[in-house]
Parts: C-alpha cells; structure tokens; sequence
C-alpha cells in the first residue's frame, strides 16, 4: 500500500493487479511498461494475497483507493478474489475505501461492505448507462468522468459525488463547455463535485468536494460558464 499524489484519496492499495478492457488512455498498463521489475505478471490479472493485510497496519483513518491498476469487478476477476478483498477491507472499518470499475453491474449481486465509496467510470456517452447500476446501492456512489474524451449528458439523480479530469500524458484538455456541463448536472442533483488537478488550466479555482456521507461538503473553487 503506497501514498498517492492522486488528489481524492490517501493511499493506494493493489491486492489486485492488471485489466483485460484494453483501454488506449490506461496509465496502468504505462507503468508495468515502465516499471516491468515492480509487475513480473506485466498487465496480466494477478491476485495478491500478500497485501491483504496492509490497510490495517495504518492506524489513521485514511480514503484508500483500491486497485488502482486494476479493475476488481471486471468479468474476468474470480469471485473469491473479491472476497478476499471485502474480507480486508470489513477488518478495517477505520478506513474509507473506494472502489472504480467499468462493470459496475457486478456490485448489485455483491454482499458490499459499508465503509466504502463504490464507482463506476464513464469516459464517452456511448456507457452513460453505466450510471443506472450505481442507483439502487445503499452506498456512497461515484461517477467518475475521466478522461472526459466526449460530450456528456449524465443523469446523475441518486449518485453522491462525480470526480472530472483532463486525458493525461499527453495532456488534452476538453472543451469548457464539457466540463461545465457536468458540473451543471451534478449540481442539479445534488451530487458533490471533485475536480482533478488536470483540469487547473481550464479552472485554476478547481472545485474540490467530497460526498457528505464522508464529511463536510465545502466548495474550494468555482466553474464560470
């Protein structure tokens, strides 16, 4: 489990590594490129047992990000993988994890454990509907919109929190007007807003909000259409 520079959580913790989505944009797979001594499996899925008892040896309540360079709800991951997981993270209720997945119907036949945030990503219109599988959690949910490649008009009623960043290395930034479109629909549901770092050249006064389920709501920055 490492610190992150990653602006919505405090650490990073990886039971699981690698991802079959194939995505042109994944971070992930640059690092096992780059770093390929750190993943002997390359990109590969890998389960990780020997991490599982890391959260609990940080005594501070902490926002942990899992499986950052991995999806855990993807349909190759086996079942019991995951439940080593929850196990974890059940053992640890001083924390708040957060979980991010591109099959976010997986949660719906999942005993969640509570002291967590669940996500899906949505990166183009064409899986807007990757959103209606996050409604009906009795959890804090999350889209998060990044990168945000294309126009986007979510419906985001019943989701706590949205997160909104730029394509990065290289950088391309999207067009004001998508970012403020979401921002705009996330306030008309009363969903908290996080703007990444990526995003400082279109905002320099990011928004940075957190779902009220994981403290106050208070705005650090403002979007101006």
């Amino acid at each position: 489990m490492n610190r992150t520079r990653i602006e919505w959580t405090d650490f990073t913790w990886n039971p699981v590594t690698g991802c079959l989505h194939d995505c042109d944009y994944c971070y992930a797979r640059k690092l096992t490129v780059r770093f390929p001594a750190n993943f002997p499996s390359g990109f590969a899925p890998a389960f990780h047992p020997e991490r599982l008892g890391q959260p609990c040896r940080v005594k501070r309540p902490s926002r942990v990000f899992v499986c950052s360079m991995a999806d855990l709800f993807g349909a190759w991951v086996p079942g019991e993988w995951i439940g080593a997981v929850f196990e974890a993270v059940r053992s640890c209720p001083h924390h708040t994890f957060q979980f991010l997945t591109k099959n976010p119907a997986r949660y719906a036949v999942l005993d969640l454990p509570a002291n967590a945030w669940y996500g899906t990503t949505v990166d183009r219109s064409s899986v807007v509907g990757r959103i209606d599988a996050l409604r009906p959690l009795a959890r804090t949910t999350f889209v998060s919109f990044e990168p945000l490649t294309e126009e986007i008009d979510p419906d985001l009623r019943g989701v706590d929190a949205v997160l909104v960043g730029a394509r990065t290395q290289p950088l391309r930034l999207p067009p004001r007007e998508r970012v403020a479109r979401i921002v705009e629909r996330a306030r008309e549901a009363g969903a908290a807003v996080f703007m990444k770092d990526s995003l400082a050249p279109l905002c320099p006064r990011l928004i940075r909000e957190l779902p009220a389920a994981a403290g106050a709501r208070v705005s650090q920055g403002a979007l101006e259409v």
